[in-house]
């Protein structure tokens, strides 16, 4: 596949899990899927002796991250490779041959043939007291059986302890539930078929070596690349019901909002789902059910179904057989929502958004100038929190047309590519859907697309960024073998993403590393946890460029910049202070209440511990503190500048020409 048929993404790494079905692989077919990857890497352009270390470590932590099953003798000359070992697997990869991932595959299913008997040894064994989660932290290899025996005892004893918490029939659900996750990864990994295991090998192999490049190239098996599109587009086409895996089938515990599960009538909340099309799915992974329940819009899904009697208990379950026709399903519940905040004589729009999204429906921006232009027409608008928390990021272009919702025409961000080459992307709209008073909330969990437009709209001084510090910190780009356009025409060999640059926002700074850094800080749940890019695998280091405030166009093509230059040269947005003369006050302001709030102060408590109790945490923050204080402070702001605005107004007319 061609990289100009690639789009843009910024999005947060999502875990690379191995699908039920293997892939179609050859070694042919793998290492031409990795030539392409180097090809568009923004730094590795080949596999390198530390590229090599990396992926056999990776490898062997993608078998065995609980490192459960391997013992060191067994695996110590791949996971520390000598050079003439990398050497070797470097000289193998050039001649489509990966004999050395083979020899530690074959390892790993000797492997879980051992686990399986120990199982069976330690089912009655006595369990270890007082395991703590800390001694699965930073694990080495097991040296012996016997201290792999220890280490599963002690992995299990965590197990009951979590489901000691749960009533006792929830509690036998559970551990029966995390005995089958365990057993159909095995089976995932030892396929009868040649083939197929040849394809589930080559994927993890694939995994391993795109991973090591940085943390957020990664390969997608063909189920994880439509799990991906789902994210990104956050829309499916299906009958919209959430399910739970009960082991006697496939519970629904939500209808979505205008689904055809709910709009049938036909369906209920507690229906058991045991068969799809006539084939049964009770021990089914849940995402082959889910894979079966799903299809292209328009076509009918046939459920065989069973439904508890509300209230004879002595009565068995009902059993009947519907057909539901898919369709598009927009998970708007994890895109966008928007709502308002009585003050003074207005109000303030509270609009927050998930993630970067766009499909030929709606948009991110569609969505946010549509809510802004209603609450104007409704109220008097005095501000807006832009609520970016945990918005991990999404489609790059939607970043750019957010921004242009509050700025004029302008440089948003550049991206530097893989060959050095720098690309400004620019709002070219004047008519900016809000440009008053205005903060960007975040967190430590607002990464990429939501990075871009608060540290965008920070640098422009037409917000104020409050929240956590700082935020997430990714300033790499990637792209997506699989166009949005054609989600549904999926490579059965998979699709890969990788990172190809890194970008920038007009100052010329990157958030790479060190995200963008808050100008009022409200602690939130995640401002004492090591979240963030400084603690992933293989970061890649922060940038700088230099700032791009004044735009000469010069990454235009000499032939249609003076056209552009006509188009874009009025309107352009000024950097502005006009948040400078109030911020002194806002931090002190700040600071005094979130001091005299004993409800705050005990979250901060509660936060600063270093085994924290995120149950507390959520009942001293159920009313969402750090978004209260944000009211607060864009109020205060508000406050402020019309106090200002009063004062000029009042002030002689000769003083008011001299300002």
């Amino acid at each position: 596949m061609k990289l100009g048929r690639f789009f843009l993404i910024l999005l947060l790494s999502i875990t690379c899990t191995l699908s039920a079905k293997s892939p179609q692989l050859t070694p042919k077919d793998a290492k031409k899927k990795l030539e392409e990857i180097f090809r568009a890497h923004v730094t590795h352009k080949a596999l390198s002796p530390e590229t090599t270390a990396r992926s056999l470590a990776n490898f062997l932590e993608e078998l065995d991250p609980t490192k459960t099953y391997l013992i060191e003798n067994e695996i110590i000359a791949w996971d520390k490779p000598s050079p003439a070992l990398l050497e070797t697997i470097e000289r193998d990869f050039r001649a489509e041959s990966f004999e050395q991932f083979e020899k530690i595959y074959e390892i790993m299913l000797s492997a879980i043939k051992r686990r399986n008997s120990f199982e069976k040894t330690l089912q009655d064994s006595p369990l270890p007291q007082g395991v703590s989660a800390e001694a699965f932290k930073d694990l080495t290899w097991a040296k012996t059986p016997e201290e792999l025996k220890e280490r599963i005892l002690a992995l299990r004893a965590l197990q009951v302890e979590a489901a000691e918490n749960l009533d006792e029939e929830t509690k036998d659900q559970f551990l029966l539930k995390l005995a089958k996750r365990r057993t159909s990864r095995e089976q995932e990994m030892s396929p009868s078929a040649k083939s197929d295991k040849e394809g589930q090998m080559l994927s993890y192999v694939l995994k391993a070596i795109a991973s090591s490049l940085d943390a957020h190239t990664c390969y997608f098996t063909p189920s994880e690349a439509t799990q991906f599109m789902i994210q990104v587009q956050q829309r499916l086409f299906g009958i919209g019901a959430q399910l739970r895996d009960n082991l006697n089938g496939f519970s629904i515990v939500k209808l979505l909002d205008g689904s055809p599960a709910l709009l049938s009538n036909k369906l209920k909340v507690g229906d058991r789902i045991i068969a799809v099309n006539h084939e049964p799915i009770v021990g089914l992974d849940i995402i082959e059910a889910v894979d079966l329940i799903r299809g292209p819009q328009g076509s009918k899904v046939h459920l065989t179904i069973l439904r508890e009697p509300l209230e004879d208990e002595t009565k068995g379950p009902e059993k009947f057989e519907v057909d539901i026709t898919r369709d598009e399903i927009i998970l708007k519940e994890t895109r966008f929502e928007s709502n308002i905040e009585p003050y003074g004589d207005g109000v303030i729009a509270h609009i927050r958004l998930f993630s970067f999204y766009q499909d030929p429906k709606s948009s991110s921006t569609k969505d946010i100038k549509e809510a802004i232009e209603k609450i104007k027409k409704e109220h008097l608008l005095l501000g807006v929190v832009l609520d970016l928390r945990n918005n991990a990021g999404g489609l790059l272009p939607q970043a750019v047309s957010v921004t242009g919702l509050f700025i004029s025409k302008g440089i948003v961000a550049s991206i530097k590519d893989n060959s050095g080459r720098i690309q400004h992307l620019r709002n070219f709209e004047t008519d900016a859907v809000w440009k008053g008073p205005l903060v960007v909330l975040t967190n430590r969990a607002s990464a990429s697309a939501a990075e871009i437009v608060a540290q965008a709209l920070q640098d422009y001084g037409r917000a104020l960024i409050v929240g956590d510090d700082h935020t997430y910190g990714k300033g790499s780009y990637q792209s997506f073998t699989l166009e949005s356009a054609n989600a549904h025409k999926i490579n059965p060999q998979g699709e890969y993403k990788v990172t190809r640059g890194i970008y920038y926002t007009v100052s010329g700074k990157s958030p790479q590393l060190h995200g963008a850094q808050a100008d009022i800080i409200v602690p939130g749940v995640f401002s004492h946890l090591d979240v963030g890019e400084s603690f992933t695998k293989y970061a890649l280091e922060g940038d700088h460029i230099p700032p791009n405030f004044e735009d000469d166009l010069s990454d235009v093509h000499p032939l249609h910049r003076g056209k552009m230059k006509r188009l874009y040269k009025n309107d352009l947005q000024k950097v502005l202070d006009t948040y400078t003369p109030f911020t002194a006050n806002l931090l002190q302001n700040s600071a005094q209440r979130i001091l005299d709030n004993q409800n705050y102060q005990n979250f901060l408590t509660e936060l600063r511990k270093t085994d924290p109790s995120y149950e507390t945490m959520e009942v001293f923050g159920k009313n969402d503190l750090q978004l209260e204080e944000t009211f607060n402070i864009l109020k205060d702001l508000i406050y402020m500048i019309r106090e200002k605005e009063s004062l000029a107004q009042e002030a002689p007319e000769e003083l008011r020409m001299a300002q």
